[in-house]
């Protein structure tokens, strides 16, 4: 970053203020404003965040004009196309690409903390069978601050890596294990034989019964959607983690607060809800039905899975979802399935349609994630499951980056009070 241009702000009756204009490797430039209260005794005013940058990170850049995802310098084509989500873990921490060597070691760490505790089993049997998986996800990483006291000693490099290396390995084995509950089966403890999203999927839908053999077309697909959900710059489950980080808490306890934060409907819950939508809609005669009620600001209905905070163009991820969905629904039969062919017709007319093409609102990558997870068996209520798993990565790497910056504070937003003045509090009878 440099700061070699400088911003005026003229304010009516005082004196002009100058502060540095920092240039970013990529994106738009930043007035820094840290000392704008100090200088002016004024603070500025940007709900939801839209023009302002929270922190300096050189984890993920999203180009939302173009439509360009990067993790770490790398287009999110060509590492959902090239390599593994073990491979984009490594790189999200490390930031560099693992050779065959590192690779090696690190997947055979990640292996070696795959399983949990066994007294967190029972954690599982305080929850009604009934909770949302999501419910279970928040108490049980957070819980596991109660098993790894060591993990508060954020100066030690040692220890951050231990952290990050054992809630990548455990999640999976969370997520499975609070969707075997959910169904009434035995939890399956993982198989250290298998790569890692084998090892889910065999934990998620393996029995006692019989030996489960994890789908190579299926196995792949999974990896994709993890990669394709492993950061996603500071957005704001992310930027919950880096919120709760900044006051010295566990990084599991910051985990938590970004599962909690990720499960809204608006954030990590949006393809449980785009799935919700197409099943409503039902058949592709009635897509111009919806397509209408969508356009009529006074109708209450959303079309679930278009348009996005940041893209103002094609979602990256979305044109690689599109074609693994294509590729699992072939896989298994399902090429005629009812729901791919209403999402394919909701595309086509949300495309041509000039209201949506005027307001950009193109498909995101939730529009096609959930037909693919429900193809595959993942019920609609462990979707947000599925991308806290891959989310984890980025948000370890995330709180990394923020615990080790030095001019890294507590976080304290202001606000403008808009409330009643300051007055006296009256007698009872006056009231």
């Amino acid at each position: 970053m440099t700061s070699e241009r400088k911003a005026t702000l003229i304010i009516e009756g005082r004196e002009p203020v100058e502060f540095p204009i920092l240039t970013p490797v990529h994106g738009n430039d930043c007035i820094d404003i840290r000392t704008l209260g100090a200088k002016t005794g004024l603070f500025t005013y940007d709900s939801g965040f839209l023009s302002t940058a929270s922190c300096s990170s050189t984890i993920t850049f999203i180009d939302g004009d173009k439509g360009e995802l990067l993790y770490r310098g790398y287009p999110i084509e060509q590492l959902a196309e090239k390599c593994e989500f073990l491979d984009v873990a490594y790189l999200l921490r490390n930031g560099e690409l693992p050779d065959a060597e590192q690779k090696k070691t690190f997947v055979n760490i990640i292996k070696t903390h795959t399983m949990i505790h066994e007294q967190m089993a029972r954690f599982y049997q305080g929850f009604r069978r009934d909770a949302h998986p999501m419910a279970v996800m928040v108490g049980v990483v957070g819980a596991l601050s109660a098993f790894y006291h060591e993990a508060e000693d954020f100066s030690d490099a040692t220890q951050r890596s231990i952290n990050f290396n054992r809630i990548v390995a455990k999640l999976p084995t969370i997520v499975a294990m609070a969707y075997k509950y959910s169904m009434g089966e035995p939890f399956m403890y993982p198989r250290n034989d298998l790569p890692y999203t084998a090892n889910f999927m065999h934990m998620m839908f393996g029995t006692p019964c019989e030996k489960y053999e994890p789908n190579p077309v299926l196995v792949h697909a999974l990896d994709t959607i993890f990669t394709l959900h492993a950061d996603h710059e500071q957005n704001a489950s992310t930027s919950t983690v880096r919120l709760a980080g900044s006051s010295g808490a566990n990084p599991y306890a910051c985990i938590s607060a970004g599962i909690g934060c990720l499960w809204g409907p608006a954030h990590g819950g949006a393809n449980e809800a785009c799935l919700k939508m197409l099943e409503e809609i039902g058949d592709v005669s009635r897509v111009p039905e919806y397509i209408k009620r969508a356009k009529d600001k006074n109708d209450p209905f959303k079309l679930m899975g278009f348009g996005h905070r940041v893209y103002k163009n094609f979602d990256p991820r979305a044109k690689l979802m599109r074609k693994i969905c294509s590729n699992v629904l072939q896989e298994l039969g399902l090429e005629n399935d009812r729901l791919f062919k209403l999402a394919l017709e909701l595309e086509r007319i949300a495309l041509e349609d000039e209201y949506f093409v005027e307001k950009k609102l193109y498909p995101n990558v939730d529009f096609y994630s959930g037909i693919v997870q429900k193809a595959m068996g993942i019920p609609t209520s462990m979707f947000t499951c599925i991308f806290a798993l891959a989310r984890t990565v980025g948000w370890m790497a995330q709180w990394e980056e923020m615990i080790t910056d030095s001019e890294q504070k507590i976080g304290r937003p202001r606000q403008l009070y808009v409330g009643a003045p300051r007055r006296d509090v009256p007698p009872i009878d006056q009231r």
